[in-house]
Protein backbone atom coordinates (compact mmCIF):
# COMPACT_ATOMS: atom_id res chain seq x y z
CA UNK A 1 0.00 0.00 0.00
CA UNK A 2 1.27 3.07 -1.27
CA UNK A 3 1.71 6.28 1.47
CA UNK A 4 -0.95 8.46 -0.27
CA UNK A 5 -3.64 5.15 0.28
CA UNK A 6 -2.27 4.63 3.41
CA UNK A 7 -2.58 8.41 4.61
CA UNK A 8 -6.68 8.42 2.63
CA UNK A 9 -7.38 5.71 5.10
CA UNK A 10 -5.79 7.29 8.16
CA UNK A 11 -8.02 10.52 7.20
CA UNK A 12 -11.30 8.01 6.76
CA UNK A 13 -10.61 6.15 10.11
CA UNK A 14 -10.52 9.37 11.88
CA UNK A 15 -13.68 10.96 10.48
CA UNK A 16 -15.43 7.62 11.28
CA UNK A 17 -14.31 7.92 14.66
CA UNK A 18 -15.66 11.85 14.85
CA UNK A 19 -19.24 11.35 13.80
CA UNK A 20 -19.49 7.58 15.78
CA UNK A 21 -21.74 8.34 18.97
CA UNK A 22 -19.68 8.32 21.91
CA UNK A 23 -20.40 5.36 24.39
CA UNK A 24 -23.04 5.58 26.20
CA UNK A 25 -21.88 6.79 30.14
CA UNK A 26 -22.32 3.73 33.13
CA UNK A 27 -25.54 5.75 34.77
CA UNK A 28 -25.26 6.87 38.49
CA UNK A 29 -27.68 4.19 40.30
CA UNK A 30 -27.24 6.13 42.93
CA UNK A 31 -28.40 9.42 42.03
CA UNK A 32 -32.21 8.68 42.60
CA UNK A 33 -34.75 6.51 43.96
CA UNK A 34 -36.74 6.80 40.70
CA UNK A 35 -35.60 6.41 36.89
CA UNK A 36 -37.20 6.56 34.07
CA UNK A 37 -35.58 4.56 31.15
CA UNK A 38 -35.03 6.51 27.19
CA UNK A 39 -33.87 5.44 24.16
CA UNK A 40 -31.68 7.28 21.52
CA UNK A 41 -29.41 7.63 23.44
CA UNK A 42 -29.79 4.95 26.08
CA UNK A 43 -30.10 6.55 29.70
CA UNK A 44 -31.46 6.42 32.97
CA UNK A 45 -33.33 9.71 33.98
CA UNK A 46 -33.42 10.53 38.28
CA UNK A 47 -36.72 11.55 38.93
CA UNK A 48 -35.77 14.16 41.53
CA UNK A 49 -40.27 14.41 42.53
CA UNK A 50 -42.06 11.01 42.41
CA UNK A 51 -45.91 11.76 42.12
CA UNK A 52 -47.25 9.70 44.39
CA UNK A 53 -49.79 8.96 46.95
CA UNK A 54 -49.23 7.77 50.66
CA UNK A 55 -50.28 3.64 50.87
CA UNK A 56 -52.90 4.10 53.56
CA UNK A 57 -54.95 6.67 51.03
CA UNK A 58 -55.81 4.01 48.39
CA UNK A 59 -59.05 2.75 49.59
CA UNK A 60 -60.73 0.02 48.30
CA UNK A 61 -58.11 -2.27 46.89
CA UNK A 62 -56.91 -3.51 50.25
CA UNK A 63 -56.19 -7.47 49.05
CA UNK A 64 -54.42 -5.95 45.99
CA UNK A 65 -52.44 -3.53 48.09
CA UNK A 66 -51.58 -6.20 50.59
CA UNK A 67 -50.10 -8.61 48.44
CA UNK A 68 -48.25 -6.22 45.84
CA UNK A 69 -46.54 -4.97 49.19
CA UNK A 70 -46.05 -8.54 50.46
CA UNK A 71 -44.49 -9.19 47.17
CA UNK A 72 -42.17 -5.87 47.21
CA UNK A 73 -40.52 -6.65 50.52
CA UNK A 74 -39.78 -10.37 49.49
CA UNK A 75 -37.95 -9.07 46.42
CA UNK A 76 -36.53 -5.81 48.33
CA UNK A 77 -35.17 -8.71 50.87
CA UNK A 78 -33.08 -10.43 48.29
CA UNK A 79 -35.85 -13.34 48.32
CA UNK A 80 -38.10 -14.63 45.97
CA UNK A 81 -40.80 -12.27 44.47
CA UNK A 82 -42.95 -12.64 41.58
CA UNK A 83 -43.50 -10.45 38.44
CA UNK A 84 -47.08 -8.80 38.76
CA UNK A 85 -49.64 -7.59 36.37
CA UNK A 86 -52.41 -4.98 37.95
CA UNK A 87 -55.15 -5.33 35.66
CA UNK A 88 -58.75 -4.22 35.90
CA UNK A 89 -60.95 -1.19 35.31
CA UNK A 90 -59.67 2.03 34.64
CA UNK A 91 -58.91 4.84 37.45
CA UNK A 92 -58.85 2.22 40.12
CA UNK A 93 -55.68 2.64 41.58
CA UNK A 94 -53.16 0.26 39.42
CA UNK A 95 -50.16 2.31 38.66
CA UNK A 96 -50.72 4.92 41.76
CA UNK A 97 -50.23 1.18 43.38
CA UNK A 98 -47.48 0.41 42.29
CA UNK A 99 -45.72 3.65 43.42
CA UNK A 100 -46.97 3.79 46.75
CA UNK A 101 -45.85 0.04 47.71
CA UNK A 102 -42.46 1.44 46.72
CA UNK A 103 -42.20 4.10 48.23
CA UNK A 104 -43.65 2.69 51.52
CA UNK A 105 -40.84 -0.29 51.60
CA UNK A 106 -38.32 2.29 51.85
CA UNK A 107 -39.90 3.74 54.50
CA UNK A 108 -40.33 -0.12 56.01
CA UNK A 109 -37.06 -1.13 55.10
CA UNK A 110 -34.81 1.80 54.34
CA UNK A 111 -31.95 -0.68 54.31
CA UNK A 112 -33.38 -2.05 51.21
CA UNK A 113 -32.11 -0.54 47.88
CA UNK A 114 -34.99 -0.89 45.84
CA UNK A 115 -35.25 1.31 43.03
CA UNK A 116 -38.00 1.77 40.52
CA UNK A 117 -37.89 2.44 36.83
CA UNK A 118 -40.28 3.08 34.41
CA UNK A 119 -40.05 1.86 30.88
CA UNK A 120 -42.58 2.97 28.01
CA UNK A 121 -44.19 -0.02 26.03
CA UNK A 122 -42.58 1.50 22.50
CA UNK A 123 -39.23 1.04 24.27
CA UNK A 124 -39.50 -2.74 25.22
CA UNK A 125 -37.50 -3.86 22.08
CA UNK A 126 -34.56 -2.02 24.32
CA UNK A 127 -36.03 -3.96 27.66
CA UNK A 128 -32.31 -6.16 27.24
CA UNK A 129 -30.26 -3.52 26.97
CA UNK A 130 -31.55 -1.77 30.38
CA UNK A 131 -31.01 -5.70 32.17
CA UNK A 132 -27.73 -5.16 31.12
CA UNK A 133 -26.84 -1.89 32.73
CA UNK A 134 -28.83 -2.84 36.24
CA UNK A 135 -27.24 -6.89 36.11
CA UNK A 136 -24.65 -5.84 38.34
CA UNK A 137 -25.76 -3.52 40.82
CA UNK A 138 -25.77 -4.30 44.47
CA UNK A 139 -29.27 -2.79 44.31
CA UNK A 140 -32.96 -4.31 43.34
CA UNK A 141 -35.19 -2.93 40.21
CA UNK A 142 -38.78 -2.89 40.03
CA UNK A 143 -39.15 -2.19 36.19
CA UNK A 144 -42.62 -0.33 35.75
CA UNK A 145 -44.44 -0.60 32.65
CA UNK A 146 -47.73 1.54 32.86
CA UNK A 147 -50.82 0.53 30.66
CA UNK A 148 -49.42 -2.07 28.34
CA UNK A 149 -51.39 -3.61 25.53
CA UNK A 150 -50.98 -4.72 22.53
CA UNK A 151 -52.64 -3.96 19.29
CA UNK A 152 -53.24 -6.71 16.02
CA UNK A 153 -49.67 -5.84 14.29
CA UNK A 154 -47.39 -4.70 17.22
CA UNK A 155 -44.56 -7.11 17.91
CA UNK A 156 -43.20 -5.30 20.95
CA UNK A 157 -44.86 -8.24 23.29
CA UNK A 158 -42.13 -11.07 21.70
CA UNK A 159 -39.62 -8.23 23.75
CA UNK A 160 -42.06 -8.41 26.77
CA UNK A 161 -41.93 -12.25 26.46
CA UNK A 162 -38.14 -12.70 26.38
CA UNK A 163 -38.34 -10.43 29.44
CA UNK A 164 -40.55 -12.86 31.61
CA UNK A 165 -38.83 -15.92 30.64
CA UNK A 166 -35.56 -14.96 31.01
CA UNK A 167 -33.81 -15.54 27.48
CA UNK A 168 -30.79 -17.62 27.07
CA UNK A 169 -28.79 -15.36 29.68
CA UNK A 170 -31.81 -15.18 32.14
CA UNK A 171 -33.15 -12.45 33.77
CA UNK A 172 -31.44 -11.02 36.60
CA UNK A 173 -32.24 -11.37 39.86
CA UNK A 174 -32.35 -8.35 40.66
CA UNK A 175 -34.96 -7.13 38.31
CA UNK A 176 -38.81 -7.87 38.55
CA UNK A 177 -41.42 -6.37 36.17
CA UNK A 178 -44.40 -4.80 37.34
CA UNK A 179 -47.80 -3.77 34.64
CA UNK A 180 -50.60 -2.53 34.79
CA UNK A 181 -53.18 -2.99 32.09
CA UNK A 182 -56.65 -2.25 31.31
CA UNK A 183 -57.02 -5.27 29.66
CA UNK A 184 -56.67 -8.84 31.67
CA UNK A 185 -54.56 -10.45 28.80
CA UNK A 186 -53.09 -7.55 27.73
CA UNK A 187 -54.61 -7.53 23.89
CA UNK A 188 -58.32 -6.91 23.14
CA UNK A 189 -61.04 -9.60 23.16
CA UNK A 190 -61.53 -8.97 19.42
CA UNK A 191 -57.99 -9.34 19.01
CA UNK A 192 -57.67 -12.84 20.25
CA UNK A 193 -61.45 -13.81 18.42
CA UNK A 194 -60.05 -12.72 15.05
CA UNK A 195 -57.01 -15.12 15.52
CA UNK A 196 -59.00 -17.94 16.73
CA UNK A 197 -61.24 -17.51 13.51
CA UNK A 198 -58.70 -16.92 10.66
CA UNK A 199 -55.22 -18.66 11.75
CA UNK A 200 -54.16 -21.85 10.31
CA UNK A 201 -53.95 -23.75 13.49
CA UNK A 202 -56.48 -21.34 15.75
CA UNK A 203 -55.26 -22.78 18.77
CA UNK A 204 -51.49 -21.92 18.40
CA UNK A 205 -52.28 -18.18 17.16
CA UNK A 206 -54.34 -17.47 20.04
CA UNK A 207 -52.05 -19.21 22.87
CA UNK A 208 -48.96 -17.70 21.23
CA UNK A 209 -50.48 -14.45 22.60
CA UNK A 210 -52.68 -15.42 25.66
CA UNK A 211 -50.34 -16.59 27.48
CA UNK A 212 -48.05 -13.73 27.65
CA UNK A 213 -50.11 -12.59 30.66
CA UNK A 214 -49.57 -16.17 32.12
CA UNK A 215 -46.10 -15.35 32.17
CA UNK A 216 -46.90 -13.04 35.61
CA UNK A 217 -46.41 -15.10 38.30
CA UNK A 218 -49.21 -12.69 40.59
CA UNK A 219 -52.28 -11.63 39.19
CA UNK A 220 -54.01 -8.45 41.09
CA UNK A 221 -57.47 -7.42 39.61
CA UNK A 222 -59.15 -4.39 40.05
CA UNK A 223 -63.08 -3.92 39.92
CA UNK A 224 -65.44 -0.68 39.76
CA UNK A 225 -66.16 0.61 43.02
CA UNK A 226 -69.50 0.67 44.58
CA UNK A 227 -71.15 3.99 46.26
CA UNK A 228 -69.92 3.18 49.61
CA UNK A 229 -66.49 2.43 48.42
CA UNK A 230 -66.55 5.96 46.89
CA UNK A 231 -67.81 7.35 49.60
CA UNK A 232 -65.76 6.30 52.09
CA UNK A 233 -62.36 6.78 49.35
CA UNK A 234 -63.15 10.87 49.66
CA UNK A 235 -64.01 10.48 53.34
CA UNK A 236 -60.41 9.10 53.74
CA UNK A 237 -58.93 11.96 51.96
CA UNK A 238 -61.15 14.44 53.76
CA UNK A 239 -59.41 13.03 56.92
CA UNK A 240 -55.74 13.18 55.86
CA UNK A 241 -55.72 16.47 54.60
CA UNK A 242 -58.15 18.00 57.71
CA UNK A 243 -60.75 19.26 55.62
CA UNK A 244 -63.99 19.69 57.96
CA UNK A 245 -67.04 19.22 55.94
CA UNK A 246 -70.87 18.40 57.25
CA UNK A 247 -71.83 14.77 56.19
CA UNK A 248 -75.10 15.41 54.84
CA UNK A 249 -73.27 17.85 52.25
CA UNK A 250 -70.38 16.00 51.43
CA UNK A 251 -72.00 12.90 50.13
CA UNK A 252 -74.91 15.08 48.09
CA UNK A 253 -71.91 16.74 46.28
CA UNK A 254 -69.86 13.97 46.00
CA UNK A 255 -72.70 11.76 44.41
CA UNK A 256 -73.85 14.46 42.53
CA UNK A 257 -69.92 14.94 40.79
CA UNK A 258 -69.86 11.32 39.89
CA UNK A 259 -73.34 11.19 38.34
CA UNK A 260 -72.20 14.22 35.99
CA UNK A 261 -68.60 11.89 34.91
CA UNK A 262 -70.57 8.84 34.71
CA UNK A 263 -68.45 7.08 37.00
CA UNK A 264 -67.10 6.15 40.30
CA UNK A 265 -63.60 5.35 40.74
CA UNK A 266 -60.42 6.04 42.88
CA UNK A 267 -59.24 8.60 40.32
CA UNK A 268 -62.93 10.36 40.29
CA UNK A 269 -62.93 10.53 43.98
CA UNK A 270 -59.60 12.30 44.38
CA UNK A 271 -60.89 14.71 41.27
CA UNK A 272 -63.76 15.54 43.69
CA UNK A 273 -61.68 15.92 46.54
CA UNK A 274 -59.33 18.09 44.88
CA UNK A 275 -62.18 20.22 44.01
CA UNK A 276 -64.14 20.23 47.14
CA UNK A 277 -60.21 20.91 48.45
CA UNK A 278 -59.48 24.04 46.26
CA UNK A 279 -63.08 25.43 46.90
CA UNK A 280 -63.05 25.02 50.78
CA UNK A 281 -59.14 26.59 50.67
CA UNK A 282 -57.40 23.38 51.47
CA UNK A 283 -53.89 22.88 50.01
CA UNK A 284 -53.52 19.03 48.63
Amino acid sequence: MTLPETEALRRIAEALERIAPAPAPVPDLDAAEVFVWHTGPDRLQPVAVVNRVALDLLLGIARARDTLLANTLQFARGFGANNALLWGARGMGKSSLVKAVHGHVLQLAPECRLKLVEIQREDLPSIGRLMGYLRDSDARFILFCDDLSFSHDDQHYKSLKAVLDGGVEGRPGNVVLYATSNRRHLMPRDMIENERSSAISPAEAVEEKVSLSDRFGLWLGFHPCDQDEYLAMIAGYCAAYGLEIAPERLRAEAIEWQATRGARSGRVAWQFFSDLAGREGVQV
